[in-house]
Formats: structure tokens, C-alpha cells, sequence
């Protein structure tokens, strides 16, 4: 167990380098406000550097909505200025105190995006999971296919490779035409509902207006969402119905439980 000096005072922090690449990002990317007290607390769950990425987005870094809030990359965000992201630690149900023993369920679920779809960084045991992909590499959960895919990627190469544009060719068949619009509908009533919302729950469990999602029907793994993605019905829910609902899919389809998908 590494104390918390020297994960955070090191030689070649990664912030520097991970902001330049975000004013550089042709990629709208919203970097929000970080919590220093919840940021020092993640990054020594973690057992990672600010040298990392990792460490970076952990202690330096409120959380990243990328394209207009399509996706959200979570970081340690002050408490009541995320308009409904939640953190880190939450969303991975760190323990309330730093304890050395535990370890993320599966693996660390980094980023979510609006249609359930969910990446997480692989633990030490992939296959034990029932993931792809190798120790420390991200994988995707799919919510068109109900499947884990590996991306080839650590977490520095993911991050670096979604903030140079690559997202639009990665969503390319499960966006539509105004999709912008009705996601950025979906951050303005979180803004809305926030001021008269309680603060979300530690665990990641958030009261309304809070982590909201966008359910598609039929869903995206049906034939005729596959036809024609515009000709479906969409509305805003809140991100664990999505996730359940996604989860519940495929036990039912594949008899497979996809594990932990992040408590949001």
C-alpha cells in the first residue's frame, strides 16, 4: 500500500499533459469542477499516480461531458456542481474509508454514456469476469448488442483516442438525426431539477433530475431499431432503470450475466 505522497507528488503529473489535449480536442468536452478532499480520498483507493491518467481524471479532474453529455467520464466532481454526473468512488462503490484490501468488482467502470452503453477498465482476471480483452485494457458494453467488447486500449490511449473525434465513427449506427438536440435536452433538465434535488446518495444512487439516460423503443438490440434507429420512441429515464433493464436483457436472451455495470 502506497501512501498518499507519493501517489500524489510526483515527477511528470499527467494533468498538464491531459488538459492541453482537452483545449485541443476538436470534441466538445466540459470539464467540470473538481472536489480536492473526494479527489485524494479516490486516488488512494485507486493505488495509482497522478503520473496516470487514471490519477489525473481521480484527483485533478470534477468528471468529462463529452459531446455534448453524450458521454460521461467520471472524475471526483464537488458536490452539487455535476448537474447529475457522479463520481468516481460512487459510481464504483468505493468503501466509505480506505481499505486496502478492496478491490473493484470486475473491473473500474470509467465513462457511461446516454444509451446505457458502459466502459470499464479490466481487472486483474478478465476472463474470470467473463470479459474481454486483458488486464488493464477498456472494454465496452454494448447496449446494442448486450455484449462486452474490447477496445485494444489502455485508459490513457481510450481517453486521448475519444477526445481526437473518434466517437462520432464509434456511435456512428446508434446515433439519429437530432440526437444533439434531445441530449442536450436531457443536461438542461438536469440543470433545471438540480437546485431542488437532494444531493445523490454515495453509492451512486441519485434522486430526480440526477444520472439520467436516454431508453430507446423497440431497443437497440431489436430488428427494427436495427432498420431504422430515427423511427423509434425515446425518452429520458434515470441511468440504473437503463442499466437494469440492460443487465435483465441478457440473462433472458443469453442466460449471461454481464456483471457489475456501474452503480448509477
Amino acid at each position: 500500500m502506497r501512501e498518499l505522497n507519493r501517489l500524489i507528488d510526483v515527477d511528470e503529473p499527467a494533468w498538464p499533459e491531459l488538459r492541453e489535449t482537452l483545449e485541443a480536442s476538436p470534441v466538445s468536452a466540459e470539464v467540470l469542477p473538481p472536489d480536492s478532499d473526494l479527489g485524494r480520498t479516490t486516488i488512494l483507493q485507486l493505488q495509482v499516480t497522478a503520473r496516470s491518467y487514471l490519477g489525473a481524471m481521480a484527483l485533478h479532474c470534477g468528471g468529462l461531458l463529452v459531446d455534448d453529455g453524450w458521454l460521461r467520464v467520471f472524475g471526483s466532481p464537488v458536490r452539487g456542481a455535476a448537474h447529475g454526473v457522479p463520481d468516481l468512488a460512487g459510481v464504483n462503490r468505493f468503501p466509505e474509508t480506505f481499505d486496502p484490501a478492496w478491490q473493484p468488482e470486475a473491473g473500474l467502470v470509467v465513462a457511461q454514456d446516454v444509451l446505457g452503453g458502459v466502459f470499464a477498465l479490466n481487472g486483474a482476471a478478465p476472463a474470470d469476469a467473463g470479459r474481454p480483452g486483458s488486464p488493464g485494457e477498456v472494454v465496452y458494453f454494448a447496449p446494442d448488442s448486450l455484449r462486452w467488447e474490447a477496445l485494444g486500449a489502455g485508459h490513457s490511449a481510450w481517453l486521448t483516442w475519444l477526445l481526437s473525434g473518434a466517437l462520432h465513427e464509434f456511435y456512428a449506427d446508434l446515433r439519429w438525426p437530432g440526437w444533439q438536440d434531445e441530449v442536450r435536452e436531457l443536461n438542461r433538465s438536469r440543470h433545471r431539477n438540480h437546485a431542488s434535488n437532494q444531493d445523490p446518495d454515495r453509492d451512486g444512487t441519485s434522486t430526480q433530475g440526477h444520472a439520467r439516460g436516454i431508453s430507446v423503443f423497440p431497443p437497440l438490440w431489436s430488428a427494427e431499431a436495427r432498420q431504422d434507429l430515427s423511427a423509434t420512441s425515446r425518452r429520458a429515464v434515470p441511468m440504473r432503470e437503463l442499466l437494469d433493464v440492460a443487465r435483465d436483457a441478457c440473462r433472458q436472451f443469453d442466460g449471461v450475466d454481464p456483471g457489475f455495470l456501474g452503480a448509477a
